[in-house]
């Protein structure tokens, strides 16, 4: 007679749902921010990716490479490793492991950190999220995202956690990276909890690994939470707008001293990053306040109580101004189209050159054409800034 010891309990469905909130989040920021997803073992890793591969099979069908699985017995996807952390390339994009990932990796622009595995472990906490906290401004990775699926992130609060930092260790720059042994299974429950069927993985009875597999019963979200921690990595206990307006006002003694600097600024988002040094969500209060609300507008109503205009309230001031007319019919498409892009976008991207080389300006001509129409180089940025002005009147 056998003795049988439950290690693993599985629930399909909830590596399904996991998979949908992980697409659903990137789907709302970028879809090819560099993700890692930590599960349980190498088994749970596959799964993960099979499901992530269902919920993202346009872009897996672009390139299978966008999803792999990084695991000790994968020789394709640690083939891949090399990728994976070098910024300049784009694919894998999203990668499940188990412990592959947790130690000896510099993955400087991994923006999203998935736990969905059962971390008890103080040191092994900090090797997984120092995965993501590398700053890398150059391709646009300031800050990183963790979701949790296992209450991991309750080890912020343990004492431990303040104690000696992780050393991350950096290869050099021709150094072959040699990543660590990966150990199979976690303790704790798996996937869920029991309800039906049961499968054993490879090994025999009574030596193997034991799991409950259940594809048949309904999973559902009973509780999602949203947290943030300041620049000093201490949790915000606080409303997120009230957080966000101290902090502004902490810059910003008043309305006045505010405006001055906005209307003075030679760009306007570099108000926006030095905000974001200082521990201001402004993208994070957009989806409380709303997404159509400008910086500016967003800035006035949370830190000064001012009524805010949306941008499209903006751009149809400036249009009903008549402002266009003055201009050539080139240089008036580009406006108009700008002025548009401004409405969908927000004000940094009239602030770059480089919006000339995308549609709709592509079909109107070519940069050099487009500057041309407005006299040259210098006559383009002051229009530009001209533009700014109307639209904050």
């Amino acid at each position: 007679m056998y003795q049988i010891l439950i290690e693993n309990l599985i629930l399909e469905k909830r590596t399904e749902i996991v998979a949908k909130k992980i697409t659903e989040f990137l789907k709302k920021t970028n879809r090819f921010d560099k993700t890692i997803v930590f599960c349980v073992d190498i088994d749970h890793a596959e799964r993960m990716r099979q499901a992530l591969v269902n919920e993202n099979s346009d872009l897996v069908k672009e390139n299978s490479k966008y999803i792999m699985r990084i695991t000790g017995d994968n020789e394709e996807g640690k083939a891949q490793l090399d990728n994976f952390i070098d910024p300049v390339s784009k694919y894998p994009t999203i990668v499940t492991t188990s412990k592959l990932l947790t130690t000896g990796v510099d993955a400087q622009t991994c923006k999203l950190i998935v736990l969905d595995s059962n971390i008890n472990s103080m040191t092994e906490f900090k090797q997984i999220i120092g995965r993501g906290t590398r700053i890398k401004e150059e391709y646009g990775k300031q800050f990183f995202t963790i979701m949790d699926f296992r209450g991991v992130t309750r080890l912020f609060a343990d004492p431990e956690f303040d104690g000696d930092p992780v050393v991350i260790y950096e290869p050099k720059p021709d150094e072959p990276i040699i990543p660590p042994d990966e150990t199979e299974g976690d303790e704790g429950v798996g996937d869920g909890f029991p309800t039906g069927g049961i499968g054993i993985d490879d090994g025999e009875v009574g030596g193997g690994t034991i799991k409950y597999v259940v594809d048949d019963v309904e999973v559902m979200v009973v509780n999602e939470r949203v947290e943030y921690y300041d620049k000093d990595g201490k949790l915000v206990t606080e409303s997120l707008k009230d957080y966000t307006r101290k902090n502004i006002r902490n810059e910003y003694a008043d309305l006045n001293e505010f405006i001055n600097r906005w209307n003075s600024e030679e760009k306007k988002s570099a108000i926006i990053e030095e905000l974001k040094e200082r521990g201001v969500f402004l993208d994070a209060v957009k989806e409380e306040v709303g997404k159509e609300l400008d910086d500016f507008d967003l800035i006035l109503h949370l830190a000064f109580d001012q009524k805010p205009l949306t941008r499209q309230e903006r751009a149809n001031n400036v249009k009903k101004r008549d402002y266009f007319s003055k201009y050539s019919d080139v240089a008036r498409e580009v406006l108009e189209a700008l002025l548009d892009k401004y409405m969908n976008e927000g004000i940094t991207e009239l602030e770059s050159m480089e919006i000339l080389k995308l549609d709709p300006f592509k079909k109107i001509g070519s940069p050099t054409k487009i500057i041309k129409a407005f006299g040259g180089r210098d006559k383009y940025i002051k229009t530009i800034k001209e533009l700014e002005r109307e639209i904050y009147a």
